[in-house]
């Protein structure tokens, strides 16, 4: 089950921030440009809940940049 999936865009450029259950727990994954630059496994819902404020504050830093959030 996807917790967080957001996609923000400029020109051609996107990054996606995912969060999902596993069976283990919950992966954070972040991609830019369809390569996956971070990615981690977490059981304890306290490091989900930081990682999913550091993807906010990243997405709000690109949109202060020109980047939009996509569907």
């Amino acid at each position: 089950m996807m917790a967080f999936s957001k996609s923000i865009r400029k020109a051609d450029r996107i990054r996606r921030y995912i969060i999902q259950t596993t069976d283990a727990g919950w992966e954070v994954r972040e991609e830019q440009d369809r390569e996956v630059v971070r990615q981690a496994w977490y059981q304890d819902w306290h490091r989900v809940e930081r990682a999913r404020r550091a993807f906010v504050i990243s997405m709000t830093s690109l949109r202060n940049e020109g980047w939009t959030e996509t569907d």
